[in-house]
């Protein structure tokens, strides 16, 4: 028999919905995206939950059955306290859980988890202990803090209480699009996935589940293809929700099992979504949050999918992006468009000569970020200058009007794209 059955995931719905733990997120249509690939994409709010994640799901169902004595280990002494590793936003789903059952939990994360999601862990009470560079690091040291009787592992996703949590989530998009003939997932560690995969073929069978993972983590084909886990020590991607490293023996069996495919996408696919979706969506979604949606964007995946005339629902299952994050996104966004350029700029090197080009650019009704003097490139005669423009424009056509005004006016000008 299955660890997980969509009885587990009905039983956890339950348990879920006598609480405040757990929001039913909206649904909404993307046109952007519907266009983009000739399918009806609604879009499965789940990062405007209460934490930001689907997580609360999966650790609420885990920690308040640790607690009534009727999950994994009830044979043990009553939950006192819980220890858990996370990543990003399983920390927070643990911290609220632990919270509201009354109980302390010990969170254990990578020194290069977001500020933002270390402080909201934090402000949901729980102790957070910061050890190694990623998550495999930090999911060793909290593994040795279990010892003590009445302390309850909360696993992010080797857990079938905590995958069974998360599986509600499947049946919510049934519940809310019935319609739905593919779900795309995000797969960190298979959790997500397998919670969602198990619920969705039991209720739903012709309705297809597509796991999505970055190139820098992804783990889900390999493991497939090799019958057995295949991970990673060091996953790189700016999707760090998802960056687990690896499957577990728990997850890969219900993906094997019930998965309808896999998908790799790029971080530039993803930054890419998250542009999109803050612009044309008004929604701020993180880099895993997104990582289903960037499926849509990439040409391949939407080949493969084969998706026209579809309804297809990408999960956004995570808000909680970082600040630095988002600006370096944004910044590669106007690279790529050509909004975020540098002039270099040859003159004879006498005063007034930056302020006069300034204002040619300023003329332009484009905006000067930066600009530096350079005096000592090997190629410039002496009693000449370089001056190097950062400058924000609108696109192309207002990049041609910026370098036409300054060669008007004289001036030998090369424009390159600025390095994001």
């Amino acid at each position: 028999m299955s660890p997980v059955t969509v009885d587990d995931v009905e039983a956890a719905a339950e348990r879920l919905a006598g609480t405040d733990i757990a929001q039913r997120t909206p649904v909404e249509r993307s046109r952007s995206l519907s266009e983009r690939c000739g399918a009806d994409v609604r879009l499965k709010m789940e990062h405007l939950q209460r934490t930001g994640s689907f997580k609360t799901r999966g650790a609420y169902n885990a920690i308040s059955r640790a607690v009534d004595g009727s999950g994994e280990g009830a044979d043990e002494p009553a939950v006192e306290r819980v220890v858990a590793a996370s990543a990003s936003n399983h920390a927070q789903g643990v911290a609220l859980a632990a919270s509201d059952a009354g109980i302390d939990a010990t969170i254990v994360m990578p020194e290069s988890a977001p500020a933002a999601k270390i402080e909201a862990t934090r402000a949901y009470g729980a102790e957070v202990v910061l050890r190694g560079s990623a998550f495999p690091e930090a999911m060793a040291h909290a593994q040795t803090l279990t010892d003590d009787p009445g302390t309850r592992f909360v696993h992010a996703f080797d857990d079938p209480d905590v995958v069974a949590g998360q599986g509600t989530l499947g049946l919510e998009v049934l519940d809310q699009v019935p319609a739905a003939d593919t779900v795309l997932v995000p797969v960190g560690g298979g959790g997500l996935a397998g919670g969602v995969a198990t619920a969705v073929t039991a209720r739903s069978p012709e309705t297809r589940v597509i796991g999505v993972q970055t190139e820098g983590a992804s783990t889900l084909s390999e493991s497939l293809a090799a019958g057995e886990l295949v991970t990673r020590d060091e996953p790189d991607t700016i999707a760090d929700g998802i960056a687990t490293g690896g499957l577990s023996d728990l997850t890969l069996g219900l993906l094997d099992e019930h998965l309808d495919g896999a998908l790799v996408v790029s971080d530039d696919d993803v930054a890419s979504a998250i542009l999109l979706l803050l612009e044309r969506a008004k929604q701020l979604v993180e880099g895993a949050g997104a990582t289903a949606a960037a499926a849509l964007l990439n040409e391949d995946a939407v080949d493969e999918l084969d998706l026209a005339g579809e309804t297809v629902v990408p999960l956004l299952c995570g808000g909680n992006i970082d600040v630095t994050t988002l600006k370096e996104v944004v910044t590669h966004a106007l690279v790529d468009r050509d909004q975020l350029i540098e002039l270099s700029v040859r003159i004879d090197d006498t005063p007034g000569t930056m302020g006069e080009i300034a204002t040619l650019i300023g003329g332009e009704r484009a905006n000067i970020r930066t600009v530096r003097h350079e005096r000592s490139r090997p190629d410039l005669p002496v009693g000449d200058a370089d001056l190097v423009f950062e400058v924000e424009t609108n696109g192309p056509a207002h990049v041609d009007r910026v370098l036409s005004a300054v060669r008007e006016a004289g001036y030998e000008v090369e424009w390159t794209t600025r390095e994001a």
